[in-house]
Protein backbone atom coordinates (compact mmCIF):
# COMPACT_ATOMS: atom_id res chain seq x y z
CA UNK A 1 0.00 0.00 0.00
CA UNK A 2 2.84 2.57 1.05
CA UNK A 3 6.00 2.18 -0.37
CA UNK A 4 9.43 4.51 0.41
CA UNK A 5 11.81 4.12 -1.17
CA UNK A 6 15.67 5.99 -1.30
CA UNK A 7 14.15 8.49 0.98
CA UNK A 8 15.76 11.83 2.10
CA UNK A 9 14.71 14.21 4.13
CA UNK A 10 16.03 17.65 5.23
CA UNK A 11 15.32 20.81 7.75
CA UNK A 12 16.23 23.55 6.29
CA UNK A 13 20.48 23.15 5.05
CA UNK A 14 20.58 20.13 7.50
CA UNK A 15 20.00 16.30 6.23
CA UNK A 16 18.32 14.24 8.94
CA UNK A 17 18.29 11.05 7.25
CA UNK A 18 19.15 9.79 3.73
CA UNK A 19 18.48 6.38 1.92
CA UNK A 20 15.14 5.04 3.93
CA UNK A 21 13.60 2.00 2.06
CA UNK A 22 10.12 0.83 3.63
CA UNK A 23 6.97 -0.86 2.13
CA UNK A 24 3.99 -0.62 4.60
CA UNK A 25 1.23 -3.22 3.96
CA UNK A 26 -2.19 -3.84 5.22
CA UNK A 27 -2.15 -4.47 9.44
CA UNK A 28 1.24 -3.49 9.52
CA UNK A 29 2.93 -1.01 11.89
CA UNK A 30 6.13 1.20 11.40
CA UNK A 31 7.04 2.84 14.85
CA UNK A 32 9.22 5.93 14.53
CA UNK A 33 12.17 5.73 17.04
CA UNK A 34 15.31 8.32 18.16
CA UNK A 35 16.31 11.26 19.90
CA UNK A 36 15.13 14.87 19.56
CA UNK A 37 16.14 16.40 16.59
CA UNK A 38 17.04 12.94 14.76
CA UNK A 39 14.14 13.71 12.34
CA UNK A 40 11.21 11.88 13.30
CA UNK A 41 8.59 14.88 12.40
CA UNK A 42 10.11 15.88 9.91
CA UNK A 43 10.09 11.98 8.53
CA UNK A 44 6.05 11.72 9.33
CA UNK A 45 5.14 14.95 7.45
CA UNK A 46 6.89 13.93 4.42
CA UNK A 47 4.86 10.75 4.72
CA UNK A 48 1.35 12.41 5.10
CA UNK A 49 2.55 14.83 2.07
CA UNK A 50 2.86 17.96 4.16
CA UNK A 51 6.18 18.44 2.95
CA UNK A 52 8.57 17.63 0.13
CA UNK A 53 11.59 15.25 0.20
CA UNK A 54 14.79 16.09 0.05
CA UNK A 55 14.92 12.59 -2.41
CA UNK A 56 13.67 9.67 -2.84
CA UNK A 57 9.49 8.21 -4.12
CA UNK A 58 6.90 7.62 -2.12
CA UNK A 59 3.79 5.56 -3.72
CA UNK A 60 0.36 4.82 -2.47
CA UNK A 61 -1.29 1.97 -4.31
CA UNK A 62 1.68 1.89 -6.61
CA UNK A 63 1.07 5.35 -7.47
CA UNK A 64 3.81 7.95 -7.12
CA UNK A 65 2.56 10.56 -4.78
CA UNK A 66 3.46 14.81 -4.66
CA UNK A 67 3.24 16.94 -2.01
CA UNK A 68 -0.58 17.88 -1.35
CA UNK A 69 -2.31 14.56 -3.08
CA UNK A 70 -6.25 15.21 -2.60
CA UNK A 71 -7.08 11.62 -3.02
CA UNK A 72 -4.05 10.71 -0.55
CA UNK A 73 -4.89 13.45 2.00
CA UNK A 74 -8.15 11.60 2.11
CA UNK A 75 -6.55 7.92 2.92
CA UNK A 76 -4.40 9.25 5.69
CA UNK A 77 -5.00 10.93 8.74
CA UNK A 78 -2.15 12.87 10.51
CA UNK A 79 -1.95 14.28 13.82
CA UNK A 80 1.49 16.07 14.96
CA UNK A 81 2.35 17.26 18.49
CA UNK A 82 0.08 20.67 18.50
CA UNK A 83 -4.13 19.36 18.46
CA UNK A 84 -5.03 21.48 15.23
CA UNK A 85 -8.19 22.66 16.88
CA UNK A 86 -9.60 26.58 17.37
CA UNK A 87 -9.96 27.46 20.52
CA UNK A 88 -13.21 29.77 20.11
CA UNK A 89 -15.11 26.73 18.02
CA UNK A 90 -17.02 24.09 20.15
CA UNK A 91 -15.76 20.67 19.97
CA UNK A 92 -18.12 19.25 17.00
CA UNK A 93 -17.41 22.50 15.27
CA UNK A 94 -13.78 21.83 15.58
CA UNK A 95 -14.42 17.91 14.24
CA UNK A 96 -16.91 18.52 11.75
CA UNK A 97 -14.71 21.10 9.81
CA UNK A 98 -11.79 18.52 10.07
CA UNK A 99 -13.60 15.47 9.30
CA UNK A 100 -15.32 17.02 6.45
CA UNK A 101 -11.99 18.94 5.28
CA UNK A 102 -10.73 15.33 4.50
CA UNK A 103 -14.01 14.33 2.37
CA UNK A 104 -15.73 11.99 5.20
CA UNK A 105 -18.81 12.20 6.31
CA UNK A 106 -19.60 13.57 9.67
CA UNK A 107 -22.02 11.39 11.95
CA UNK A 108 -23.06 13.62 14.92
CA UNK A 109 -24.39 10.20 16.99
CA UNK A 110 -20.63 8.62 16.02
CA UNK A 111 -19.43 11.38 17.66
CA UNK A 112 -21.37 11.18 20.96
CA UNK A 113 -20.52 7.89 21.06
CA UNK A 114 -16.46 8.45 20.36
CA UNK A 115 -16.32 11.21 22.81
CA UNK A 116 -17.91 8.92 26.01
CA UNK A 117 -15.10 6.53 24.97
CA UNK A 118 -12.71 9.54 25.50
CA UNK A 119 -14.37 10.53 28.73
CA UNK A 120 -15.66 13.92 27.47
CA UNK A 121 -19.45 12.35 27.12
CA UNK A 122 -21.69 15.95 27.02
CA UNK A 123 -18.53 18.19 25.56
CA UNK A 124 -20.04 18.28 22.38
CA UNK A 125 -20.74 21.85 22.67
CA UNK A 126 -18.29 23.37 24.86
CA UNK A 127 -15.29 25.80 23.28
CA UNK A 128 -12.44 24.11 22.98
CA UNK A 129 -10.52 27.07 24.82
CA UNK A 130 -12.33 25.83 27.98
CA UNK A 131 -10.68 22.18 27.68
CA UNK A 132 -7.74 21.26 29.77
CA UNK A 133 -4.51 20.18 27.20
CA UNK A 134 -5.09 16.15 28.24
CA UNK A 135 -8.87 16.72 26.47
CA UNK A 136 -7.77 18.54 23.93
CA UNK A 137 -5.38 15.61 22.85
CA UNK A 138 -8.30 13.38 23.47
CA UNK A 139 -10.81 15.83 20.86
CA UNK A 140 -7.75 15.76 18.35
CA UNK A 141 -7.29 11.97 18.47
CA UNK A 142 -11.33 11.49 18.18
CA UNK A 143 -10.62 11.91 14.44
CA UNK A 144 -9.19 8.16 14.59
CA UNK A 145 -12.32 7.56 15.10
CA UNK A 146 -14.08 10.13 13.18
CA UNK A 147 -12.81 8.94 9.53
CA UNK A 148 -12.31 5.60 7.67
CA UNK A 149 -8.42 6.88 6.76
CA UNK A 150 -6.67 3.77 6.34
CA UNK A 151 -3.03 5.09 6.82
CA UNK A 152 -2.46 6.55 10.62
CA UNK A 153 0.82 9.08 10.30
CA UNK A 154 0.77 9.95 14.21
CA UNK A 155 3.53 11.74 16.19
CA UNK A 156 3.81 11.13 20.22
CA UNK A 157 -0.12 10.66 20.24
CA UNK A 158 0.19 9.44 23.84
CA UNK A 159 1.22 12.60 25.04
CA UNK A 160 -0.68 14.34 27.94
CA UNK A 161 -3.18 10.89 28.32
CA UNK A 162 -3.21 9.17 31.52
CA UNK A 163 -2.79 5.61 31.87
CA UNK A 164 -6.67 5.10 30.83
CA UNK A 165 -6.31 7.32 27.83
CA UNK A 166 -3.29 5.53 26.99
CA UNK A 167 -4.98 2.25 26.87
CA UNK A 168 -8.25 3.41 24.83
CA UNK A 169 -5.39 4.82 21.90
CA UNK A 170 -3.42 1.71 21.93
CA UNK A 171 -6.79 -0.44 21.87
CA UNK A 172 -8.04 1.92 18.69
CA UNK A 173 -4.25 1.10 17.19
CA UNK A 174 -4.87 -2.64 17.17
CA UNK A 175 -8.35 -2.48 16.33
CA UNK A 176 -6.76 -0.26 13.24
CA UNK A 177 -4.33 -2.77 12.13
CA UNK A 178 -6.86 -6.12 12.35
CA UNK A 179 -8.72 -4.71 9.96
CA UNK A 180 -6.56 -3.97 7.57
CA UNK A 181 -5.53 -0.13 8.29
CA UNK A 182 -1.64 0.52 8.39
CA UNK A 183 0.47 3.22 10.44
CA UNK A 184 3.38 5.35 11.10
CA UNK A 185 3.89 5.93 14.42
CA UNK A 186 6.73 8.08 16.25
CA UNK A 187 6.29 7.28 19.96
CA UNK A 188 8.52 6.65 22.95
CA UNK A 189 5.69 4.22 24.10
CA UNK A 190 6.26 0.76 23.40
CA UNK A 191 3.28 -0.01 21.52
CA UNK A 192 4.61 -3.15 19.20
CA UNK A 193 2.22 -4.77 20.92
CA UNK A 194 -0.91 -3.43 19.35
CA UNK A 195 0.13 -4.29 15.90
CA UNK A 196 -0.95 -8.30 15.76
CA UNK A 197 0.48 -8.61 12.47
CA UNK A 198 3.95 -6.83 11.48
CA UNK A 199 5.96 -4.13 13.79
CA UNK A 200 8.83 -2.37 11.70
CA UNK A 201 11.06 -0.58 13.64
CA UNK A 202 12.38 2.84 12.46
CA UNK A 203 15.45 3.84 14.79
CA UNK A 204 16.74 7.41 13.60
CA UNK A 205 19.86 9.30 14.63
CA UNK A 206 21.97 6.52 14.55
Amino acid sequence: MLEITDLAVSRGNRLLLEGLTLRLAPGELALITGPNGAGKTSLLRVVAGLSQAAAGRLCWQARALQTGDPEYAQMRIYLGHQAGLKADLSVTENLRFLVELQNHEFHSDKLAACLASLGLAGAEDRPVRALSAGQRRRVALARLRLTAARLWVLDEPLTNLDVDGQALITGWLGEHLRTGGMAMIASHAPLASAAPGRCVQVELGT
